[in-house]
């Protein structure tokens, strides 16, 4: 094989190859093994479950207290509005619900004694549930001035502060639960066949060094009319680095493919050039490879080798083409 072509000089390789001490190595004949062939997917990691907080009320909020990256608690106060007129609703109803079971008492006690009529009994009733009915009413709009948080999780944004008219349709906040997420991607129409409710399917997260398996808990029936792919959420097992936005890979299987396989302390990596030392007549010969796909402690070679040929697997970057070699048993 020349290497001149390639600006490579081959190292003592042909006619010094009788001088070289001969290496013990191990080797194992390579062989083509078949796999679920994927096609990756471009995805980005979202929360499950997240929120834009809104008042209830419209009112002027004079205290708030959260900023973007506190976590708080589900029921923990987040901003406080200052609602002068539903207090002063809320002080006229308390003072008509005292005067109506003021009358309400009177009316009956009367009534029990055959001095009022049933009538006159059956009104005092009426208004005394009727103001009853209007002190809650207030009373839960005065609990609206206090903007609290709907479940555990992470301000992720903080669109209103103090001084800032509240209303309702009005964000004030955005929140999210970090600890449960999912990677959210478009899948080409191409592809969707081959992806249900419920698949296992690998992804892969840049921040995370292990791959994550993900399983499919959305699925659009309908394609994107711009874009023709069919948005597809799957949920993420917690994992160390994982954070709402960062870019992922989802693999969609798509048929069986196979290649030969060898480990992959077997290829030694030489400037550009990917290589591996087969045996060959009790001697190392140099061979040019192109590498594919990694799986598991195992790369896929494009080619350069056939099946059977025996691969050295251990110090393979210690020998030189040409060099006798013997095998450890």
């Amino acid at each position: 094989m020349c290497f001149t072509g390639c600006g490579v000089k081959p190292e003592n390789s042909g006619a010094n190859s009788s001088s070289l001490p001969t290496a013990q190595v191990r080797a194992q004949a390579v062989e083509r093994k078949s796999r679920a062939a994927t096609e990756d997917v471009v995805g980005t990691v979202r929360p499950k479950l997240s929120a834009t907080i809104e008042a209830k009320v419209s009112g002027r909020i004079d205290k708030m207290l959260v900023v973007p990256g506190q976590t708080v608690k589900v029921g923990e106060l987040l901003a406080h509005l200052d609602a002068a007129e539903i207090s002063s609703r809320l002080d006229q109803a308390n003072a008509a619900l005292a005067q109506a079971e003021q009358d309400w008492k009177r009316i009956s006690t009367l009534f029990e004694q055959q001095a009022s009529t049933k009538s006159e009994y059956d009104a005092a009733d009426a208004r005394y549930r009727m103001a009853k009915a209007a002190a809650a009413e207030a009373k839960t709009m005065m609990s609206y001035c206090e903007v609290l948080a709907p479940f555990d999780g992470v301000i992720t944004r903080k669109i209103a502060d103090v001084g800032d008219l509240a209303a309702p349709g009005k964000p004030l906040l955005q929140m999210e639960n970090p600890d449960t997420l999912r990677l959210e991607a478009d899948v080409p129409e191409a592809l969707v066949g081959n992806v249900k409710l419920g698949d296992k399917l690998a992804v892969r997260i840049a921040a995370v060094t292990s791959e994550i398996e993900g399983t499919v808990a959305e699925l659009s029936p309908t394609a994107d009319p711009n874009s023709r792919t069919y948005l597809v959420k799957l949920d993420l097992p917690g994992a160390t680095g994982l954070r709402s936005g960062q870019f992922g890979r989802v693999s969609v299987p798509v048929g069986e493919a196979s290649a030969i396989r060898v480990p992959a302390a077997a290829v030694i990596q030489r400037g550009q050039m990917e290589l591996v030392f087969v045996v060959v007549g009790n001697h190392a010969q140099m061979r040019l490879v192109k590498t594919g796909s990694r799986i598991d402690d195992e790369i896929e070679l494009v080619s350069g080798l056939n099946s059977g040929e025996q691969v050295v697997t251990e110090n393979a970057s210690d020998l030189v083409d040409g060099q006798p070699v013997t095998l450890k048993p």
